[in-house]
């Protein structure tokens, strides 16, 4: 689960590399975001040449937690870091061409399949 001012790998080839957390849209009780939750944040670490400079505020999903994310058919899951894909803020589709590392399947009921058909692996 993450919060506002968490810290997040970028798991596109977008150009960003980090992305500070300051907003979960959507948020009711709990300030907290879990797979596939839309976020607002801000570009902490780019690449020179990249479609997102530093400092430029971005809307993300989350692809990949740390913590356990319990599924419906009794298992759970958890990965080895915090990751997002940026998307646009208009259509919800990915701004970059690629996802690296592995996605939840819980992000197809949710509606991101370009996210899905884009990532190396779906776990």
């Amino acid at each position: 689960m993450l919060q506002e001012r968490s810290i997040c790998n970028v798991a596109d080839n977008s150009g960003a590399g980090r992305v500070m957390l300051f907003a979960v849209n959507g948020k009711n009780n709990t300030s907290s975001a879990r797979i596939g939750t839309i976020v607002v944040g801000s570009v902490k670490k780019a690449s020179p040449i990249g479609k997102v400079k530093k400092g430029q505020i971005v809307y993300g999903v989350i692809v990949r937690t740390r913590a356990k994310t319990q599924r419906k058919d009794g298992s759970s899951i958890k990965f080895s870091d915090n990751a997002l894909v940026i998307i646009n803020k208009a259509n919800k589709e990915p701004i970059a061409t690629r996802v690296f590392g592995p996605v939840a399947r819980e992000l197809r009921e949710l509606g991101f399949n370009k996210i899905i058909s884009l990532a190396e692996e779906v776990l």
